[in-house]
């Protein structure tokens, strides 16, 4: 992705990578100062959102503290109005508000709208800048153009291009923007995944073309420096963790103050510091916002302090307008999304990159309706998704599953597809999903975490690195492939018949990103569908990870991190 990078992975040119603020300051002690308060330098607080994935309400959210999971009720947009409005009391001349993208997918009502229900209440918040994000383009161009062009806010997008004839045409989006504020001049430039039409559905992304952030990075960030005499410079990016602390020690990318990331998901705590420039990311779901002090003197930053800040529901009380707009773009959908579709009696939660048991339903539910489809199945496949709030019951009790619910677990309704793949392509299919999760090298990190299975049993030492992972695969408890016995101890040309769900774009003989399968038939369900059978059939559902994929030197219930920082997923 970044050119130049070599062997050497995520550390190289980054310098010493550690997590920490400027000074230990808060927001607070920064406020007090007496270059602040003489009025020698200004105070920047700079608010971020990410990944919100249309969830409009509060809801459960998972914390790992103590040595396990933790659930309390977070998030909402009449929460977040709440802390934003505080914090605009608090510095009235010197707030600014960025979304880093991912906003209008993930939820039904966001599905059902095509996005559009997202926009009243992004306008309602009056956000200063806004860039997409990799999901933004799942309703297509044009409707990717339309939605984000009703936030009210300036899109800026650096690597985003309208596609002619294969070329490079015009930028989709403002490649770069300038906010003066409190005296200050910010420039603000903005990176997408380059490799969304890979990471995606192919047929999303039809019209766009995606450059490098190496292609102009330079270029832009001498714009804003010298020609539109910026005194800080943001660049607001929707890469994920790795391949953002990658960025900030590259040298084209000299010149930046901070990168306020997204896209993992993660929740930093501390800015990671890289060579050039410091990173951010904001965790999901609107459960968090980032919250960024500077003291600016000079055209320079002086001090800073950086906090997430939770969006508690016991802390933020609903804001009655935001809590009004709300209601109102959820009234179309309210009822058809209300249908309660069954009930669990476990949590229901994504979060741990190796196996999950939101995504063990899932993929058991697929399993189930393609064998009651086709007559026999070996192995059901999901993506390894990072969206969706966890529903957890309560102590003894259940909760319900509804319409709504679904439709974040799995926010694009897609078709199912089976296809038959020989045993000689496994190996070296689940060595390049392994890797995709757990690469030391940023540029091989490729957006989810493990592939969900039903059917097939995993295990796997990440410590021997790219392409010599994989201990053990077993299909329906036989075992196929074995390191212990040099390899597969089944015949390389039998045959197993997979499901996954339908991705459109994909070549014939391509399943779940597995090439060279044949037979691949589209089956007359979806994956909702599938979801729903199933607890129509099997509620109360209890699901659990039950070892479907195990690894030897990594704990079940690992979480984010990053090689080369103390960051930890917490």
């Amino acid at each position: 992705m970044l050119r130049g990078i070599g062997a050497g992975g995520l550390a190289l040119g980054l310098g010493p990578l550690v997590a920490s603020s400027a000074s230990g300051s808060t927001a607070a002690t920064l406020r007090r100062s007496p270059a602040v308060q003489s009025g020698a330098a200004t105070l920047l607080t700079v608010l971020q959102t990410a990944d919100i994935h249309g969830q409009l309400d509060t809801h459960d959210e998972f914390f790992w503290e103590n040595g396990g999971p933790v659930f309390r009720r977070t998030g909402g947009f009449a929460r977040i109005q709440t802390l934003v409005d505080r914090v605009r009391v608090e510095n009235p001349t010197g707030t600014l508000l960025v979304d880093a993208g991912d906003c209008f997918q993930g939820s039904g009502w966001a599905a059902l709208s095509k996005g559009e229900a997202m926009a009243p209440v992004m306008r309602h918040l009056r956000y200063d800048a806004v860039i997409p994000g990799n999901w933004e383009v799942v309703y297509g161009k044009s409707q990717l153009l339309d939605v984000m062009g009703q936030y009210g806010a300036p899109v800026v997008s650096s690597n985003m291009f309208h596609d002619d004839g294969g070329q490079l045409g015009g930028y989709l989006f403002k490649p770069v923007h300038v906010r003066e504020i409190a005296g200050v001049r910010v420039g603000f430039l903005s990176f997408n995944d380059p490799m969304v039409p890979v990471r995606q559905d192919p047929a999303y992304s039809v019209g766009i073309k995606f450059t490098f952030p190496d292609h102009n990075a330079a270029e832009w960030i001498r714009h804003l420096r010298e020609e539109r005499q910026c005194d800080l410079v943001f660049a607001v990016t929707h890469m994920g963790i790795a391949q953002q602390v990658d960025l900030a020690g590259q040298d084209y990318m000299q010149g930046v103050d901070y990168i306020l990331g997204a896209d993992t998901h993660e929740r930093v705590r501390e800015p990671i510091q890289g060579k050039h420039c410091a990173v951010t990311e904001p965790g999901a779901f609107g459960s968090f916002v980032g919250r960024l002090d500077l003291v600016v003197e000079n055209g320079r930053i002086e001090d800073a302090a950086y906090e997430l800040v939770e969006v508690a529901e016991s802390e933020y009380p609903e804001d009655a307008g935001m809590k009004a707009v709300v209601v109102n773009v959820q009234r179309p959908y309210k009822a058809a999304l209300s249908e309660v579709l069954g009930v669990t009696t476990t949590p229901l939660m994504r979060y741990y990159p190796i196996e999950t048991p939101m995504d063990n339903l899932i993929t058991d539910a697929l399993h189930e309706a393609t064998a009651q489809e086709i007559g026999s199945v070996d192995v059901a496949l999901s993506n390894g998704f990072r969206f969706c709030p966890p529903l957890v019951p309560p102590a003894g009790g259940g909760k319900e599953i509804t319409r709504e619910y679904l439709w974040s677990m799995l926010p694009v309704n897609a078709g199912a597809r089976a296809a038959s793949v020989p045993a000689k392509l496994l190996k070296a299919w689940m060595e390049k999903e392994l890797n995709n999760v757990f690469s030391s090298n940023p540029l091989e990190r490729f957006g989810g975490w493990v592939v969900r299975m039903s059917g097939m049993e995993v295990n796997f030492t990440d410590s021997r690195g790219k392409g010599d992972r994989l201990n053990t695969m077993r299909i329906g408890g036989e075992l196929v492939w074995d390191r212990a016995q040099g390899g597969l101890v089944v015949d390389g040309q039998r045959l197993f018949t997979f499901v996954a769900c339908e991705r459109g774009g994909d070549p014939i003989d391509v399943l779940c990103r597995i090439k060279g399968v044949s037979n691949r038939t589209d089956l007359p369900f979806t994956l909702h569908d599938a979801v729903a059978r199933y607890l129509a059939k099997h509620s109360p559902v209890a699901p659990k990870q039950d070892g479907r994929v195990t690894a030897t030197d990594l704990p079940s219930t690992m979480l984010g991190q990053l090689p080369g920082t103390n960051y930890q997923f917490r």
